[in-house]
């Protein structure tokens, strides 16, 4: 078994509720958003996907939380994403993106 001892990891999840009102849909998303805003964690919301930082530990409870939220909100079925990027001594989202920010 790996043990992971970094705490600062990306992950990116892009998740789709299948919900019959695709109105829904949306709010099901913005559910999930939500979560994740109170979670703490360092993240940022594109419009393909949601990027986050920490710990991988609490970044898959993230993504069980999301499940469960959107079969909460009527998902019939929920197709998840996920990109995990994984680095001995860490990564974190500004090193990777900071040449391309004003």
């Amino acid at each position: 078994m790996v043990t992971y001892t970094v705490e600062k990891i990306n992950l990116s999840l892009q998740i789709v509720p299948i919900i019959e009102d695709e109105g829904k849909m949306y709010g099901a998303v913005d559910k999930v958003i939500e979560m994740i805003a109170k979670s703490g964690y360092k993240y940022e919301v594109g419009p393909m996907e949601t990027t986050i930082e920490g710990d991988i530990d609490g970044l898959l409870q993230i993504v069980k939380d999301a499940q469960k939220i959107c079969v909460e909100e009527g998902a019939v079925r929920v197709v998840s994403v996920i990109k995990i990027d994984y680095k001995k001594d860490g990564i974190g989202m500004d090193e990777k993106t900071k040449k391309y920010r004003g």
